[in-house]
């Protein structure tokens, strides 16, 4: 199986192809978000705690998303990350088209067209992550927090990124968000698919002469 670098390219690389791809993979990650929620029948982690977080607050679930991504921004301080385009996109453009397709797509009547509405959304997701994480311009907040927790402790980025979903997913229930099959589709799918997804949208660095 070939191995695809995703190593951040500069941004002047590839423009043309690079950051329109980058927020077509964004608009179509909160679009998925959307689905899953109108869904009703689980979140993965970080969804059900900002679904959490809604409940307990006046805020709306896009803008609960990005104060969520502005704090764990604030995280990579002590853990020497530093962002690119693509973390300060990931945070504005998910929670702007979160909301707006939440407005949009009403919630299905009857269990089959909530469950093809959760396994299309989770589908979706998979795209977009390949997507934007394909297109090379810096991970997101929750991505960035993942490796950087790992370079600095030397624990395995699997364990760092088990605790960090398990706690968050706990927290998220705690306080209200939504936790099920969906959940756990999720958690089983979301490797694979953006596995199978990324060779075909990952933008390949070359040297520019």
């Amino acid at each position: 199986m070939a191995v695809v670098d995703l190593r951040p390219l500069p941004v002047h690389r590839d423009p043309a192809r690079r950051i329109p791809q980058l927020f077509a993979g964004l608009a179509l990650y909160g679009t998925s978000m959307a689905m899953q929620i109108r869904a009703a029948l689980g979140l993965n982690p970080w969804d059900a705690l900002h679904e959490g977080l809604a409940e307990q607050t006046p805020l709306s679930f896009g803008l609960i998303t990005a104060v969520t991504g502005v704090v764990v921004l604030l995280l990579w301080i002590p853990l020497r990350q530093r962002p690119g385009l693509g973390t300060v996109a990931n945070v504005v453009v998910i929670a702007v088209v979160v909301d707006v397709a939440l407005a949009v797509i009403p919630s299905p009547v009857g269990l089959p067209a909530r469950i093809g509405l959760m396994v299309g959304g989770v589908v979706l997701n998979g795209v977009a992550t390949a997507a934007y994480v394909g297109a090379r311009l810096g991970p997101g907040p929750r991505d960035g927090l993942m490796t950087g927790l790992a370079a600095r402790t030397g624990w395995s980025v699997r364990l760092v990124r088990t605790g960090i979903e398990v706690t968050v997913l706990a927290v998220g229930w705690l306080l209200g968000g939504t936790v099920g099959v969906g959940t756990v589709l999720y958690a089983l799918a979301i490797g694979p698919l953006t596995q199978a997804f990324l060779p075909l949208l990952a933008v390949r660095g070359r040297d520019v002469s």
